[in-house]
């Protein structure tokens, strides 16, 4: 190489992966930390907050907390308790609601909520480790809350079970309805992500609220693609949740979620790319070192766009590399080919020419083709002979893939 010429900057570790992102609040930080991994994003808000400044039902709570004030506080969210305070000030209120506020212990789900507290010139009396309302009811009810006036700060749910438990023991309990979550305006772009998803055209789907997991399964039940929708979520596509409290809706309907163990948005993302990497094993073909990613083949270090057809195509093939995977085979794993084996023929040739690599495909003819993997590098399982074959078997030794699910022989 001349001196002075760059190498080629490496792939991000999400290069080739297709993301989709439901957030509305902070939507643009989350997205740029994907791409900024090579990450194509497909975004569409399953929701949208609105701020209630000219609530009547919030300006009710905050007159009768100035009026009586409350002896504890709740604040869930950062910017729904920003949000209440500038409300506040725009009646006139501001000065007497944190006069009361200091009089108060205030408890802070979280760091975030904790800063906007601080910065309201307040302290707060407790945060939880886990970020949780869970661990904020374990210490209330721990504490005993009989006869107390409890303040609590909405953010966009009713949170009706937690002060249910709160008023069950006794206390006088104010919601703060401080804003709302409601469906965006435009539906198309969610009904675009719900697609994709459907379709497997997505490889992971983000959550960063529990009201965004909900109306994206109101939406697929509004238009009969709920049973599609929690057929591929943990299977197919993998649903990816900041933190166990936005996960409970997907929970409830039997999907698996994994979670990143601090509940940010940089973990999150970081947790994305380690499972996505997890679910696509590096091969070796004819040499060549081999990633089989969303939608495109990171092979030898290049990443290799690949159309969706041969995205199919690849996928049966590595399921069982080594293998030979019959022409019929290969054919009901094309999208849309109908009968003709031929449409095989011209799916590998395309195949191979996005790879750039056409060795690692092998024709076996008569009776399909195969993933041209190291015999060596395989287990017993993929190759005839098993481990302890004396040689690699001639490309006329080799079997038919089993069906699958059906054991090995080797």
């Amino acid at each position: 190489m001349d001196e002075g010429q760059q190498h080629p900057e490496p792939p991000g570790p999400l290069a080739g992966f297709t993301v989709g992102v439901t957030a509305a609040r902070r939507a643009d930080e989350q997205i740029a930390l994907l791409r900024r991994r090579g990450a194509t994003v497909l975004h569409a808000p399953a929701l949208r907050t609105v701020p209630l400044a000219d609530d009547t039902e919030l300006r009710a709570a905050t007159a009768d907390l100035v009026e009586r004030p409350p002896d504890l506080a709740v604040a869930t969210t950062a910017v729904g308790f920003r949000g209440w305070l500038e409300a506040a000030a725009g009646w006139g209120l501001a000065e007497p609601l944190l006069d009361r506020l200091r009089g108060a212990e205030v408890l802070a789900r979280g760091p975030k909520v904790k800063g906007a507290i601080r910065a309201a010139g307040l302290t707060e009396r407790w945060s939880p480790p886990g970020e949780s309302l869970a661990e904020v009811l374990d210490l209330l009810l721990d504490e005993g809350v009989a006869g107390r006036r409890i303040a609590v700060q909405l953010h966009g749910e009713p949170l009706t079970d937690f002060m249910a438990a709160l008023r069950d023991r006794g206390a006088d309990v104010v919601a703060v309805p401080v804003y709302r979550w409601l469906p965006p305006l435009d539906i198309a772009p969610l009904d675009r992500l719900l697609d994709a998803t459907v379709t497997r055209g997505l490889d992971a789907l983000t959550f960063t609220s529990a009201p965004a997991a909900v109306s994206l399964l109101e939406r697929a039940e509004r238009r009969g693609l709920l049973p599609e929708l929690l057929g591929v979520l943990g299977s197919a596509v993998l649903p990816v949740c900041v933190g166990p409290v936005t996960a409970l809706p997907l929970r409830a309907r039997g999907v698996d979620t994994v979670q990143p163990e601090r509940f940010r948005l940089g973990p999150l993302v970081q947790l994305v790319g380690t499972e996505l990497a997890d679910r696509s094993p590096e091969l070796t073909a004819a040499g060549h070192r081999m990633q089989i990613r969303g939608h495109a083949v990171l092979l030898d270090g290049v990443l290799k766009p690949v159309p969706p057809t041969g995205m199919s195509l690849l996928r049966a093939l590595s399921r069982r590399p080594g293998w030979v995977v019959p022409r019929a085979e290969l054919l009901r794993a094309l999208p849309g080919s109908g009968r003709d084996e031929h449409a095989v023929e011209s799916a590998v040739a395309r195949l191979r020419t996005a790879l750039g690599a056409p060795e690692t495909i092998r024709t076996v003819v008569k009776r399909g083709y195969r993933l041209a993997t190291d015999p060596s590098a395989t287990s017993g399982d993929q190759v005839s002979g098993g481990p302890s074959a004396p040689q690699a078997p001639t490309t006329g030794d080799l079997p038919s893939a089993p069906a699958p699910g059906t054991p090995s022989a080797g």
